[in-house]
């Protein structure tokens, strides 16, 4: 590592600190142009349209999670483990809803910060999400006229680090099962087609990053009845990645099954709401004989060494 003075951002698209705060989570998401892909007036109709049909029953998603997102307490018990290895400040920097990224760049800029070395908190890039937060991180210096050196995290979704890290807690989940008789559904958010189509990477790397998930399986000599790639989240009627997970389990092959959030490094509302309420219901409903979520890889130890050995060898 360099000795300019540095400083790590974790950039998170956030969740609501409390259920005043849904509307703005969506506000903000559905204004962003790499979320809804079109002229800014056909944006902000179409957001006005999915908000008023959606506020009530995200805000009633949310007080099922106890009136928050459970993603900012958790990103910060993770900060709090990594400024136990490293030596430069730890920030979080949410893209939708507080702690938005002004405040931090503005105690950089004031302690002489050179170099920001911006971390996505989402494995495989995609402009809905890395591109979404690294331009906000690169907007927001430029309008405050600071000019530091900005260093962006590659994707790490097929890092053996990571992969290992991803399979503990999978296994973690799995403790006392039997691997084989279950079905390891990898899901990642889904993403419309038009996206894809307009030359997002994401496809591509979320496939290598489960293909990277079955070469460790293998190699470890774990056997699950099958392994299957999903997606998740899909919202309106447009053409998005297929298979969807819920149409996955309204069609079993096999009803026991384990769930992997592949898409995402923190739990939040599409994890602990979406795959371990809503989707259970779907299993409780056709009698699955076992329907297990495994968590995201939060402050685990080997994702704080992961991130740690990544800013370390910079």
């Amino acid at each position: 590592m360099n000795y300019k003075k540095q400083a790590l951002l974790l950039l998170n698209m956030g969740g609501p600190n409390n259920i005043e705060e849904v509307e703005l989570f969506l506000r903000n998401m559905f204004a962003d142009k790499n979320i809804l892909t079109m002229n800014p007036y056909a944006r902000k109709f179409v957001a006005n349209i999915i908000i008023s049909k959606r506020l009530g029953d995200v805000k009633e998603n949310y007080r099922l999670l106890g009136g928050k997102s459970p993603l900012p307490e958790l990103t910060n018990r993770l900060i709090k483990k990594l400024k136990e290895h490293l030596d430069i400040p730890v920030y979080p920097a949410m893209r939708y809803v507080p702690p938005f990224a002004d405040r931090t760049l503005e105690m950089c800029k004031n302690d002489g910060v050179e170099e920001l070395i911006l971390f996505p908190m989402y494995p495989q890039y995609s402009t809905t999400t890395t591109l979404s937060s690294v331009v906000d991180i690169e907007s927001r210096c430029k309008a405050m006229g600071y000019r530091p050196k900005i260093t962006v995290i590659d994707p790490y979704y097929d890092d053996y680090r990571y992969i290992e890290a991803s399979c503990e807690k999978i296994m973690e989940a799995m403790k006392g099962k039997e691997t084989k008789m279950y079905d390891l559904l990898l899901s990642a958010h889904g993403l419309p087609l038009s996206i894809i189509k307009a030359g997002d990477p994401y496809q591509n790397q979320v496939e290598g990053n489960v293909s990277a998930i079955k070469t460790y399986l293998t190699c470890k000599g774990i056997e699950f009845h099958d392994i299957k790639l999903v997606y998740q989240s899909k919202v309106g009627s447009a053409a998005w990645l297929e298979p969807n997970l819920a149409n996955v389990l309204r069609n079993p092959s096999h009803k026991k099954v384990i769930i992997y959030p592949l898409a995402f490094t923190i739990d939040n509302s599409e994890t602990l709401f979406e795959l371990d309420i809503e989707h259970r219901e779907i299993a409780d409903k056709l009698k699955y004989d076992d329907y297990v979520v495994a968590k995201c890889l939060n402050d685990s130890e080997k994702f704080v060494e992961f991130v740690v050995e990544k800013i370390k060898t910079l």
